[in-house]
């Protein structure tokens, strides 16, 4: 009997030790056939270059959302949520700019500031207010810097309107004027 239960620890020694080899050969020819099958594009190269959304990639994705809910959001008079999208929309024009310095040759951070200065200034100070009638003037007046903006960086096709109804764009898709 002594015999016997030596012979089954031996047994189940040599299994596991099996077990645990198989284990890790199945891991190593694993992970060897991913990194095969992935090829050499999947480990980033040192000279790869890192994506950088374009300047209307920005624009659609980031800027004219939080101008139509800043808009929505005066319309409701949820004065607090129009401070927060008054404030998200001047950090998204701040970062598309550190974002791209320079387009066609003029400070893209410089032009963001000589058209939406005044119109952010007093629209901070009609939310402050509560003033919807000043708020419509200034949101008007930074819809007009953007259309202003758009026209000094040669992108006069693109034109963005006070959004009207139900409307989720404020952008105006008639053709533009020659």
């Amino acid at each position: 009997m002594g015999r016997r239960t030596i012979s089954a620890r031996r047994r189940s020694t040599v299994l596991a030790t099996l077990v645990l080899a198989a284990a890790a050969i199945v891991g190593i020819a694993l992970t060897s056939s991913y990194t095969d099958a992935a090829g050499p594009e999947a480990a980033p190269s040192p000279q790869a270059t890192p994506y950088l959304p374009s300047i209307a990639d920005l624009m659609i994705a980031t800027i004219q959302p939080r101008h139509r809910r800043l808009l929505q959001a005066a319309q409701d008079k949820d004065w607090a949520f129009a401070a927060y999208e008054a404030k998200n929309l001047r950090g998204a024009f701040d970062r598309i700019g550190r974002a791209h310095p320079t387009d066609h040759d003029v400070s893209f951070p410089d032009m963001l500031t000589s058209v939406m200065e005044q119109p952010f200034s007093e629209l901070d100070s009609a939310i402050r207010s509560k003033d919807g009638a000043g708020f419509a003037k200034a949101y008007a007046d930074l819809t007009g810097g953007c259309n202003s903006c758009h026209q000094a960086m040669n992108h006069g096709a693109v034109a963005i309107r006070v959004p009207s109804g139900v409307s989720a764009s404020d952008q105006d898709f008639s053709p533009a004027q020659p």
